[in-house]
């Protein structure tokens, strides 16, 4: 006798083994969604989806093609390291976003002057194992002291025309210098003897790294920096606001103790140890400069080098 689905009327059997009876679930299962209906870029096979594809594969070729590009410094930081250089940057309010202490270290005035002044400018302050400092410094000299800034903001050549600070307008221009311990301690001269800005080319030179900040020991939060997108040009646009612009070589021809324009506005050009100064940047200048020096030493580093001539400068604008 037929029990259960079997007594229904039309009920599917089976001439196997073991009837097989009513749906199976098939019904349910015909009856759930399927979702919503796939972009036509997302249907593999699609013409769309083929496009996209294509579309994609050039996109990143192109990516791949494309220089990198230096000096955009969106949405990346610096660190400050060594008490000098942050206290500096505090006291001068750039802004910043975390102050790293060294756990278990000896505080000094710096350090206690750092810690306020973070405070008063709601700066977070942390306590940090010194191995975790000595890798958010990258190995540099912090001296159990370490501030997190934004990415360095550069002025434009022109702004330098306009910085309000004492006595005839003195510019130093870097062509090919790529250390950033030499940028930081001409920027450091720049502020002894008197300078009003730094400028350096966009591409293939230093730029303004924690490195340069340490070694500049605080003179970068008072002496700007501008970016030259072309150097000569910009070297050319000071020439037609005044300024007489010298070159640093060892072959020039007038030796830096007889130079006597100490009386105008200067720009300094001083180029790297090795190459020197560049063919076109050594055309727009107006005088080469030489610094006498003895045959032991056959040349100066840029930092060197622009300091010597920076204090000779100096020495002739008090002297007159």
């Amino acid at each position: 006798m037929a029990t259960g689905n079997q007594r229904r009327r039309g009920a599917r059997t089976s001439n196997k083994k073991g009837a097989v009876v009513g749906s199976g679930g098939q019904r349910r299962k015909q009856l759930k969604g399927k979702g919503p209906t796939p972009r036509a870029e997302d249907r593999v096979g699609h013409p769309a989806a083929r496009r996209a594809a294509r579309d994609a594969k050039a996109a990143g070729a192109a990516a791949r093609r494309a220089p990198a590009r230096r000096g955009s410094t969106k949405g990346s930081s610096e660190v400050v390291a060594g008490r000098n250089s942050v206290l500096e940057a505090l006291r001068t309010h750039i802004p910043a976003s975390t102050l790293y202490v060294a756990s278990r270290m000896e505080s000094d005035d710096r350090v206690k002057e750092s810690i306020t002044l973070a405070t008063e400018q709601g700066v977070a302050v942390l306590e940090t194992p010194r191995t975790e400092l000595d890798r958010i410094t990258d190995g540099a000299v912090h001296q159990g002291l370490a501030l997190q800034v934004p990415a360095y903001e550069y002025a434009h050549p022109d702004d330098l025309l306009d910085v309000e600070l004492p006595g005839l307008p003195l510019i130093v221009a870097l062509d090919g210098v790529t250390d950033p311990r030499n940028l930081g301690a001409i920027i450091r001269s720049v502020g002894a003897f008197g300078g009003h800005g730094v400028v350096v080319p966009s591409r293939r030179s230093v730029g303004m790294t924690a490195s340069a900040w340490k070694t500049a020991a605080g003179a970068a939060a008072r002496i700007p920096v501008a970016q030259a997108t072309n150097l000569t040009r910009a070297l050319e646009a000071y020439r037609k606001a005044g300024f007489f612009v010298i070159g640093l070589d060892g072959d020039g021809d007038v030796e830096l103790p007889g130079l006597a324009l100490s009386d105008r506005p200067l720009v300094v050009v001083v180029g790297s140890e090795g190459k020197g100064l560049s063919r076109l940047v050594r055309e727009t200048c107006d005088q080469i400069v030489s610094i006498p020096i003895s045959g032991v030493t056959e040349s100066l580093n840029a930092g060197i080098a622009t300091a010597v001539a920076l204090y000779e400068i100096s020495v002739g604008r008090k002297r007159d």
